[in-house]
């Protein structure tokens, strides 16, 4: 009679472990995953979180977490049973392989919306989460870590409570630990810390991150190097002091090296925090072009493709924007035909923004830096996207911006000539007060203005024309005999004919 009995109890814990399996493995499968929720999926696997048996324990915290991690209505439904005061208590109780489970379940639900972070906050996971973080076995911190940084991941708030619960110092910890994929996740959680505040940033500052994370920009794991790159460019982004910590580090020349690197995002990552570091202050700009980061970043725009493009593109902007000097050097390291390639062949309006600014940025210096514009032809294309009709309000703003500052110090006429043949009214005005002021005092723009037929397109202009652009037409004309300037203006040809018909 016992070992009847004693079957009955077996059947009832296979029958346990055949369901939890059978739910675990049909959670991978996206078209289960409204059957199951209808069928009262959560109601059934909450209790087995408390079964006897770890194994089903485990199986069952694997398989919310994959029905949480599916969509947010999961996961809300994963907060609305009430399931995550028991995980976080069993964080605390159990064996390791639950603890895994049981972060992921934590980090399935953080990581759709800042509310469903809150609620993990709120069911106290915080504190055990880093108390998973000084465990022995890797896999069990890197669990811990990749949910705490979904948490930190959303809002200023958010992060200053995992900053709070003291898990700095044992990410940066972790950090050092051999497990490659322990790093990653590390990295990416200290990322997502610092990206938010100074304040925050400060924090893993603080905490000796930079110089742990610096080193490992050589690492030969190329996620490693994504994560690591980051994490140093939301930490530089903030202010001219933790932009210095970062450079302090000597992340110089080896961000130089991930410009050439074989991982595209490795490639994009480390030109971003490029970026961030020099746009602060001219010094900080100067120490990398004289480290060679000119030459290197213009590189990088010339081979890069797309969006991966834009954090060289802005870069270049920032370094060239200082002064004449670093201006110069984007130059000479042939930044200007990087940029005209990159604005004739990338169709994005983000992209062609970002490039015309930075054009601009190295035009607007002096007339030596705005004929080496002139020269490369890539006036024109801005004039192009100025007007069109497809450009977004944003880039017209922003060609329009570039063009009046380079065009404000241009001083070569043939350069000028295109613009003012097929110029569109609202860069007229610009053109032609460049005009005004160059041929008064250059007798062979005089001559080559004439010859080429401009002068009389001038004339042409003068009909319908505001009062800036006449005043401009009027200094044009002085600069010219009288007689000339009536040759020219189609309307003189028509008062001749008109006298001789009267004579």
């Amino acid at each position: 009679m016992s070992s009847s009995l004693l079957a009955i109890f077996e059947q009832y814990q296979k029958a346990r472990v055949q369901f939890v399996q059978a739910v675990a493995e049909a959670a991978t499968r996206p078209q289960n995953i409204d059957t199951m929720q209808n069928a009262g999926v959560m109601q059934l696997l909450r209790p087995l979180l408390l079964d006897n048996v770890p194994s089903i324990q485990q199986t069952a915290a694997l398989a919310l977490g994959r029905l949480a991690n599916y969509s947010d209505d999961l996961a809300e439904a994963v907060v609305a049973h009430e399931i995550l005061p028991q995980l976080v208590y069993s964080l605390g109780e159990q064996n390791r392989f639950y603890k895994k489970a049981a972060a992921f379940v934590l980090r399935a639900v953080a990581k759709h919306s800042p509310e469903l972070a809150q609620a993990v906050v709120d069911s106290g996971a915080l504190e055990a989460l880093v108390l998973c973080l000084e465990e022995f076995d890797p896999s069990v911190k890197e669990a811990a870590a990749w949910a705490l940084g979904y948490i930190a991941s959303h809002t200023p708030e958010l992060a200053q409570a995992v900053v709070d619960a003291g898990a700095v110092p044992l990410l940066v910890m972790c950090v050092q630990e051999p497990e490659v994929s322990l790093k990653r996740i590390t990295a990416s959680a200290l990322n997502d810390i610092a990206k938010h505040t100074a304040e925050l940033a400060q924090s893993i500052v603080d905490g000796e991150a930079v110089t742990y994370l610096a080193p490992l920009i050589e690492h030969d794991d190329s996620k490693l190097k994504r994560q690591v790159c980051s994490c140093l460019a939301q930490v530089a982004k903030h202010s001219v002091d933790l932009a210095e910590v970062v450079v302090e580090a000597e992340v110089f020349p080896k961000l130089f090296n991930t410009l050439r690197d074989i991982d595209v995002y490795v490639r994009r990552n480390g030109a971003t925090c490029i970026r961030e570091i020099v746009k602060h202050t001219p010094e900080l700009a100067r120490l990398v072009v004289n480290g060679g980061g000119a030459d290197a970043l213009v590189d990088f725009v010339r081979e890069a493709k797309g969006n991966v493009r834009m954090p060289g593109i802005m870069a270049l902007g920032y370094i060239a924007g200082f002064s004449e000097t670093l201006a110069l050097a984007v130059i000479v390291a042939k930044g200007v035909p990087a940029l005209h390639e990159a604005l004739l062949r990338e169709a994005g309006d983000h992209i062609q923004s970002a490039t015309v600014w930075t054009l601009g940025q190295i035009g607007r210096h002096t007339p030596e830096h705005a004929r080496a514009l002139a020269e490369a032809g890539v006036l024109k294309p801005m004039v192009v996207l100025h007007v069109a009709d497809s450009s977004s309000p944003d880039l017209k703003t922003k060609a329009k911006r570039a063009l009046k500052a380079v065009l404000v110090k241009c001083t070569d006429g043939a350069a000028l000539a295109p613009l003012l043949e097929e110029a569109n009214p609202r860069i007229q005005k610009y053109v032609l007060a460049q005009y005004a002021s160059i041929l008064p005092h250059d007798a062979d723009t005089r001559r080559a203005f004439m010859e080429s037929g401009l002068l009389q397109r001038v004339q042409e202009i003068k009909a319908g024309a505001g009062p800036k652009v006449l005043e401009s037409i009027a200094r044009i004309n002085a600069a010219f005999p009288e007689e000339v300037v009536k040759y020219c203006d189609p309307g003189y040809g028509e008062e001749l004919l008109r006298q001789i018909d009267e004579s």
